[in-house]
């Protein structure tokens, strides 16, 4: 499985401030849409009420012209049709034929009333016959316009949507703060915790390696220097995440043979109490532009995992090979495997709390192969292992030296 580098490594606490504006847009959107069905027929109601209210006018404005064709006098030479800029009207026989017309609109249903024929409107009033220059029909045609309704709509929507953004923008701010003021003393205390811990911690590796040096190896001092190995490994991430921000991790030149070589060995120890051996298969004369320090992280947190879900007295392989100018480091391990592969790079996700650790390697490794375009492959089958393989890419390999051979 090829996973996705759009996801943020990091988790939405990063920035309060995109979060909490994220969620007030979401909020904002479904309050929009819960209104958008009285909001509906709001409109479908006042549309109506237009349509009633443009009938009216149009028969007002016909007793106007019948009144005018009334008021005619017989003995006057020109009748004066009357002319309005709201509307047109025409007067027509009986067979629908203009008398007279200022129309230009082709009448498609001639039965009396009121009709509506797309955004036009027109009214037909039948006349008394030859009564009015012979017409026996007055038409009167305007157009309708919905468009200061959709204004209102469109200011109404907009209005709710501005309020409830903001409303919603100032209640998660304000419920968010007294947790993020907590996450800030948690930060503080961790912080703190790291230094603390960081020189007891060195004392106890350089008494033991003393120790060792001076006295022959037994098994109680083996545990403890794999017990070391593992605080080591969990306070390096720990010291990772709250530096993360804070320092530049500057690239540089590696040997990555023996840089790989070096950490197999520094988790000989911690292997050595599952009865686990770390099975090498390393390519020599490989050189890497990265920082080291992130790249430890990357190895340490995913050796530390093969061999926490490895079954006991088994093994795990690392390899290190090139293959078409790519550099793939494959590391795979005989265990549990991962039921929910999606969630693995969360922090602080476990998918067994059995095994201990806070959950925030793989949430650090996530975020330093997304930086530096390294591509990760996992298989895993429940109960059978897991194989992670990281394929760094050809702008990261520096070098690849000639082999030499051994005489």
């Amino acid at each position: 499985m090829e996973l996705s580098k759009t996801e943020e490594a990091w988790g939405i606490s990063l920035n309060d401030l995109r979060y909490a504006a994220k969620k007030a847009f979401i909020y904002t959107v479904l309050v929009t849409l819960i209104l958008l069905a009285p909001l509906f027929f709001y409109f479908i109601y006042m549309k109506n009420l237009q349509i009633i209210q443009n009938e009216l006018f149009l028969k007002e404005n016909s007793h106007l012209i019948i009144k005018s064709m009334e008021e005619f006098n017989m003995d006057e030479k020109y009748f004066e049709y009357p002319r309005y800029k709201s509307f047109t009207s025409g007067l027509y026989d009986l067979g629908f034929k203009p008398i007279f017309t200022l129309l230009k609109y082709d009448i498609k249903d001639f039965k009396e009333g009121y009709h509506i024929d797309g955004s036009d409107a027109y009214l037909i009033i039948k006349l008394p016959s030859e009564r009015y220059f012979g017409a026996s029909y007055l038409i009167l045609k305007n157009e309708l316009s919905f468009a200061s309704l959709y204004v209102n709509i469109a200011t109404i929507l907009f209005s709710i949507g501005v309020v409830v953004f903001s409303l919603s923008l100032f209640f998660l701010h304000s419920f968010a703060k007294p947790f993020k003021e907590l996450n800030e003393r948690l930060d503080n205390f961790i912080k703190d915790s790291i230094h603390e811990i960081n020189t007891p911690l060195s004392i106890i590796n350089v008494n033991i390696d003393l120790y060792n040096r001076k006295n022959p190896s037994n098994k109680y001092m083996q545990r403890m220097k794999a017990a070391v190995k593992v605080l080591s490994n969990i306070y390096e991430d720990m010291d990772y995440l709250v530096k993360y921000n804070r320092i530049e991790h500057i690239p540089e030149q590696i040997d990555f043979t023996r840089f790989v070589h070096d950490r197999v060995e520094y988790f000989s120890d911690i292997a050595s109490m599952k009865g686990l051996r770390l099975q090498r298969d390393i390519d020599e004369n490989i050189l890497v532009f990265i920082n080291q320090k992130e790249l430890q992280r990357v190895i340490d947190n995913t050796l530390s995992n093969a061999i926490k879900y490895s079954y006991e007295n088994n093994v795990v392989n690392i390899s290190l090979h090139v293959s078409d100018n790519s550099c793939i480091l494959s590391v795979k391990d005989f265990g549990i495997g991962i039921e929910n592969i999606d969630k693995i790079f969360y922090r602080y996700y476990r998918e067994n709390s059995n095994k201990g650790g806070f959950g925030i390697g793989l949430n650090i490794v996530k975020s330093i192969i997304d930086k530096m375009g390294i591509t990760l492959q996992i298989e895993s089958q429940p109960k059978l292992g897991s194989t992670f393989t990281y394929i760094f890419p050809e702008k990261i390999i520096t070098k690849i030296l000639p082999k030499i051979n051994k005489l």
